[in-house]
């Protein structure tokens, strides 16, 4: 008997990118997206916790926790810094289930980028990837991150705030 080998088709999820031109210098915008991420994220309408969310945090270190802070003190975890390397990347575990509830079993990835286009100006290249890992539920997660409420818009509230509070 004979066995030939087959190549296995493995359907892969198309990942989501996101670009964003931010009028800020690479070192603000790097630090405005990570380690001010309550003054842009929208809280009222993107928090998974029970309790209505008062800070989005993440812990500057790769090992470092991503996630929200309750008015009632409460924390729920959205995952974990992958990569920390200011002022240039940034890749986020992100362990949110399809059904929006923490899931450290479940780990895509959001990797950020951040270049410097001029003394003042930062292009900042997100990335959320391995979205095949949703299973079955990969390609409804995979438009609903890539919809009009999800990482364009996020990228753009975060690029607004980060112009703003830009140092003169």
């Amino acid at each position: 008997m004979t066995v030939i080998n087959q190549p296995v088709a493995v359907e892969t999820v198309q990942s989501v990118k996101k670009t964003v031109l931010v009028e800020a210098p690479q070192a603000h915008a790097f630090a405005v997206f990570a380690e001010q991420q309550s003054s842009w994220w929208p809280l009222a309408t993107h928090h998974i916790g029970k309790a209505a969310a008062q800070d989005a945090v993440l812990e500057p270190r790769a090992g470092g926790r991503w996630f929200e802070r309750g008015v009632d003190g409460s924390e729920c975890d959205w995952g974990r810094v992958l990569v920390w390397e200011p002022p240039h990347r940034l890749v986020l575990g992100w362990e949110i289930s399809a059904d929006w509830q923490h899931d450290p079993n479940l780990k895509t990835e959001v990797e950020v980028r951040f270049i410097a286009v001029g003394p003042r100006s930062t292009r900042v290249e997100l990335e959320h990837r391995h979205l095949e890992r949703y299973g079955d539920k990969a390609e409804s997660m995979r438009k609903g991150l890539d919809s009009e409420g999800g990482w364009q818009q996020l990228l753009q509230i975060f690029a607004a705030a980060a112009a703003g509070a830009t140092p003169a």
